[in-house]
C-alpha cells in the first residue's frame, strides 16, 4: 500500500533499526519500546487483520513464530517475552499492516 509505513520500511524508503530480515518478514527495534526491548516483527505482504488471513497467510503467521522460537536469545529475550498482536483501533492498533510486537528483557507487568 502506498501510504503504510511498513511497507515503506519493508521497501526501504524509511530506515529501521533492523533485527532480521529474510524473505517473509522483517523484524525491527520500535521507535517508542514500551519494554527494554520491544520488537516489531512485520511481515513483507501487506495486510491489516488476522481476519484476513487465508491458508497462505496463516503459514506466513505461522512461519514468523517460529523464526521468533528460533531467535529469541540473539534478540536479548531468552528470560522471556510477550507477544503481542493489537487488532483494530480499540485494541491499539495504530498502523494497519498486520505485526507482532515482541516485548521483554525486564520483567513485564499486567
Amino acid at each position: 500500500m502506498d501510504n503504510c509505513i511498513f511497507c515503506k520500511i519493508v521497501a526501504g524508503e524509511i530506515p529501521s533499526a533492523k533485527v532480521y530480515e529474510d524473505d517473509k518478514m522483517l523484524v525491527f527495534k520500535d521507535i517508542e519500546p514500551k519494554a527494554k526491548v520491544h520488537l516489531l516483527c512485520v511481515p513483507k505482504e501487506h495486510f491489516a487483520f488476522l481476519s484476513e488471513a487465508d491458508d497462505k497467510r496463516a503459514a506466513l503467521i505461522g512461519s514468523m513464530l517460529q523464526t521468533v522460537g528460533a531467535h529469541y536469545k540473539e534478540w536479548g529475550l531468552e528470560e522471556g517475552y510477550r507477544v503481542v498482536i493489537n487488532q483494530g483501533e480499540n485494541a491499539g492498533q495504530t498502523v494497519m499492516h498486520l505485526h507482532m510486537h515482541l516485548l521483554g528483557g525486564e520483567v513485564l507487568g499486567w
